[in-house]
């Protein structure tokens, strides 16, 4: 399922499902009201947004509304940790920022990004990838981190979620040049390995997000524009698009 957080004036917004082609939404106002919450109580929660989704999905949402990613706040505005890279170094993760929100930075790295459920410390790989709840673009800069404006669960990527890699070609464009990158499956470590490394000693509460990606080499200057999507074999965008300028280099 596919899942997203419009703003509503509060710190963490309003939780929302978000039809499989990005067309549509209807509010989880009588499931969950935050995404931390259904990551709280996954097991009970997430069933009944799944059927939301299959309502949506055949058109029969009663009160289904059109999607706008420009709405959208990040997936999960605050995260309990959220740790980057395969030396898994901590950053900030109290204000996430939405797809569409202007950013401050010169240098930035494109990549994914998992939201896991909770996990015990000592945790095998397997165990880690279990816990993977949603997956998300994620675009970091200097001190700051957007979300896309969608996070969808593993079985939304079908056969291109392989031992919890994601083989699908994440695209990164500045001022619509685009950037030359590996396929996303291309990572040595796989989602995880990287859980299971960052629960080595102790455990990780449900809701730390752990992303990896690719630094670029572009200088970002004031005004440009980047844009990050990534689409699925049929060509359709999986998470929909973060398109972000930049205010000040």
């Amino acid at each position: 399922m596919k899942l997203a957080t419009y703003s509503d004036g509060s710190r963490d917004g309003q939780l929302l499902v978000v039809s499989r082609d990005l067309e549509s939404a209807h509010y989880a106002t009588g499931i969950a009201h935050r995404m931390q919450q259904a990551l709280d109580d996954w097991n009970f929660i997430a069933p009944q947004l799944q059927d939301l989704y299959e309502t949506l999905n055949h058109g029969k949402a009663r009160h289904a509304f059109p999607f706008e990613a420009a709405r959208c706040m990040a997936p999960l505005p605050r995260a309990y940790q959220r740790l980057s890279g395969a030396d898994l170094q901590p950053c900030p993760s109290d204000a996430l920022l939405g797809a569409r929100s202007p950013i401050r930075g010169a240098n930035f790295e494109a990549g994914l990004a998992v939201i896991t459920g909770d996990v015990p410390p000592g945790a095998t790989p397997e165990q880690g990838q279990d816990a993977i709840r949603l997956l998300a673009l994620i675009h970091t800069w200097d001190g700051g981190a957007a979300l896309g404006p969608v996070a969808v669960t593993p079985d939304e990527l079908g056969s291109a979620w392989q031992g919890a890699h994601v083989q699908l070609t994440l695209s990164v464009a500045v001022n619509r040049r685009k950037l030359d990158l590996p396929e996303a499956g291309q990572m040595h470590f796989s989602f995880g390995d990287l859980i299971a490394a960052a629960a080595r000693a102790r455990p990780l509460t449900a809701g730390t997000l752990i992303g990896r990606g690719q630094p670029q080499t572009v200088s970002l200057q004031r005004g440009d524009v980047v844009r990050i999507e990534m689409k699925n074999a049929g060509g359709q965008p999986v998470f929909g698009a973060i398109e972000q300028t930049v205010e000040m280099p």
